[in-house]
């Protein structure tokens, strides 16, 4: 019997002693390591890849898109549909899931893109806006590309129908991506100069500024991150 004591007490002591050194290991000097060296080698990954002004203010994630749109008339009425600030660069369309998504307005709650396919409201092969048919993939695209061109026609410039790119009337796998192509940020460079009082020369300039290539030189498409563009103009116009 007091064997029988005794070896327990010894397993649980052992147990004890086991779960204590593992947790100050595990627990402790591990995450403190690893957040040591995350701290050390990349800060601002570390961080969140946190974007700030000119004062210093953080104003969100290089790695999270934002919408830029005028308040709503009618805060509580969920279907009014906002309408973008005309004075800032636009992302990409966000509502990756579908009109009656949560993720209408770059959501965190949610991510992901509409199952819908490529074709869907399409008639033979096409979507022809003369037979189209509401609610569709097809109607959704040919309703953003009107805005698009309506919204960055300006006078003196007009932008063309074949002008228009993909991601300006679409969105992208996640609904969430912060970044546009370079054809969609100089397709706004008329609009954005003229609501801002600026010359194009100014805007096509941080535009280009704002423009990263292909990573390694051969990896994914040149790109924009609008939140750091926006953040540049915001600075170009309070200066």
């Amino acid at each position: 019997m007091n064997n029988s004591v005794g070896n327990t007490a010894r397993l649980i002591g052992a147990g004890l002693r086991a779960l204590l050194v593992l947790t100050v290991i595990c627990g402790v000097l591990y995450p403190l390591a690893v957040t040591g060296i995350a701290q050390a080698l990349f800060n601002d990954k570390a961080n969140g890849s946190e974007t700030k002004d000119k004062s210093g203010r953080v104003v969100g994630s290089s790695l999270i898109g934002q919408s830029y749109s005028l308040p709503k008339q009618n805060p509580d009425d969920p279907e009014e549909a906002a309408k973008p600030d005309l004075k800032w660069f636009q992302p990409r369309p966000s509502n990756g899931l579908g009109s009656n998504s949560v993720n209408t307005q770059y959501a965190l709650i949610l991510s992901g893109a509409t199952n819908r396919s490529a074709d869907n409201g399409a008639v033979n092969g096409t979507c022809d806006p003369n037979d189209v048919e509401d609610g569709t993939l097809c109607a959704q695209v040919l309703a953003a590309k009107e805005a698009v061109i309506t919204d960055n026609s300006t006078n003196g410039y007009t932008v063309k129908p074949e002008d228009v790119p993909a991601d300006a009337v679409t969105s992208s796998g996640s609904g969430l991506d912060p970044h546009i192509s370079p054809e969609y940020a100089k397709l706004q460079v008329h609009r954005v100069a003229e609501q801002n009082e600026l010359d194009v020369e100014q805007v096509e300039k941080l535009v280009a500024d704002h423009t990263t290539g292909r990573t390694l030189g051969f990896m994914g498409e040149p790109r924009v991150n609008v939140l750091e563009l926006n953040t540049a103009l915001k600075a170009l116009t309070t200066s």
